[in-house]
């Protein structure tokens, strides 16, 4: 192996090892074969490119023990193709059984990070400023090690820094969004895909990020590649609405080839709509490059954001119409009231995936059948995917809920939570197995109280012993789940 400068590696970096161990035990637990008559070769013949497929599945650990083997085995172990793609989950936490997260992080990236493709790092949130200053300080030698190897990077996931939690002190955050301004203007020219997922900051410094990555495809005009886009919950709740749409739709106009894009719906405005669909059909966006049409648009819309705003349909519609393949996958979360739900599910929107958490109480005045039976029906010819999870301690939503499936005439997949009457299980699978033969995939939680759930659970079990004969196609889980 050899770092960015060519000096060889005669010993694997302790920055490579890993507590995760793969148990081989299992590999050949098949009984039926008989190992005595399979003719052993050895390892030494297998070719480069086999070699290099088993090496790809070992831990580091392992790795590090393979490259002590043979000159030929350290010799494979240098493909860069073993070292494109790396995860790491970041705590702040110090362990004395395993290197530092700092360790791991930068002498990856100083000794790896030329080869380096695909970066995928989750942080677990802070909960006091000395935590937050490791992952600062973790995160952002990492990055400025990223720029410092010229890292050819494709693919960065950045998931849940929440940088609106007090433990972040206005020092560390401003420190961490600085690394990541300068890494957006000189390592992001390469990347396809960018996920800054749970970052929320603040109205300035996101949208200074914003900016920066926006100047960074400028300069790339008209050979950005940049084709997905993941920034929900990267503002804060108390962020200004105003200038994060402003920003947002500042950093779209420089997006021509953005095939998917995730926002919050507090991001979401005519604006973005307009901008969205200018820069794939023709608007003066794509002056001197046609831009890719949008296939796949995810919005997240949460009672703790802001969600007031007018989104006009004819927009919508008129998207629609310019992006011919467009999906649009809508969850909503814990959001109730009918008046806010009706702005948000126009009947203009081609829903393809919905999700829906519904808790509430049952002294609050809200019901969930406007929602089964006049909303979502509006996208009986686009809706494949359906989720809901809903607390309807109070009010049987059988009925509507069966009579939902029946009108989706796309529906793939049902993954429900509610409280339900067993029967109802049966009566879905008569209409998987007469009508509906794209309903293949089939998640049930009947949720019960304590006193009658082991009753319920009794029944389920003899109703699905009746249809022990299904369709290979068709997958189902069905189970009682105690309401608490």
């Amino acid at each position: 192996m050899q770092n960015q400068e060519g000096t060889p590696w005669e010993e694997p970096p302790a920055y490579m090892d890993d507590d995760s161990e793969e148990d081989s035990d299992d590999y050949f637990s098949d009984d039926s074969c008989d190992l005595t008559s399979v003719k052993i070769t050895g390892w030494e013949s297998l070719s480069l490119v086999c070699l290099q497929n088993v090496f790809r599945f070992l831990p580091d650990r392992d790795r590090r023990s393979a490259a002590l083997v043979c000159r030929h085995w350290r010799y494979v172990m240098s493909s860069p193709s073993l070292w494109r793609t790396r995860v790491f989950h970041f705590t702040g936490r110090i362990s004395k059984y395993r290197p530092s997260e700092h360790r791991r992080a930068v002498g990856y990236v100083t000794y790896l990070g030329c080869y380096l493709e695909r970066l995928e790092v989750s942080v677990f949130p802070p909960h006091t400023s000395l935590v937050a200053q490791r992952l600062e300080n973790v995160i952002s030698e990492m990055f400025a090690a990223l720029v410092s190897v010229k890292a050819p990077l494709r693919h960065l996931s950045l998931k849940g820094v929440e940088l609106e939690r007090h433990s972040w002190t206005p020092k560390f955050r401003y420190s961490l969004v600085k690394s990541l301004v300068c890494f957006l203007k000189r390592g992001a020219s390469k990347l396809t895909t960018l996920s800054l997922n749970g970052m929320r900051s603040n109205t300035i410094q996101g949208t200074e990020l914003l900016s920066a990555f926006s100047a960074c495809q400028r300069r790339l005009r008209p050979w950005s590649t940049l084709a997905s886009l993941d920034i929900q919950g990267f503002f804060s709740t108390s962020a200004n609405m105003n200038r994060v749409t402003s920003g947002v739709t500042a950093m779209l106009c420089d997006l021509r080839n953005l095939t998917s894009l995730s926002l919050s719906y507090s991001c979401l405005s005519d604006e973005v709509l307009t901008i969205l669909q200018q820069s794939h059909r023709g608007g003066r966006w794509t002056s001197d490059r046609d831009g890719k049409a949008l296939q796949t648009l995810s919005l997240h819309c949460s009672l703790n954001e802001p969600h007031e705003q007018m989104v006009s349909g004819r927009l919508w519609a008129t998207l629609a119409s310019s992006c011919a393949d467009l999906r649009v996958r809508l969850s909503v979360d814990r959001i109730i009231n009918k008046d806010c739900l009706a702005r948000i599910l126009l009947p203009e929107i081609p829903v393809e995936k919905y999700s829906m958490t519904a808790f509430f109480s049952p002294d609050e005045d809200w019901s969930v059948k406007p929602v089964l039976c006049d909303m979502l029906p509006q996208y009986r010819s686009s809706l494949q995917h359906l989720t809901l999870d809903l607390s309807n301690i109070s009010e049987s939503l059988d009925e509507e809920l069966l009579e939902l499936v029946k009108v989706c005439v796309r529906l793939e997949r049902l993954k429900l939570g509610a409280f339900l009457n067993i029967g109802t299980v049966g009566r879905l699978l008569h209409i998987r197995l007469t009508q509906r033969t794209s309903l293949n995939k089939i998640r049930l939680r009947i949720y019960a109280q304590s006193d009658n759930a082991k009753e319920l659970a009794d029944q389920l079990e003899e109703t699905l012993s009746s249809h022990q004969h299904l369709p290979p196609e068709l997958s189902l889980y069905a189970t009682v789940h105690t309401f608490v």
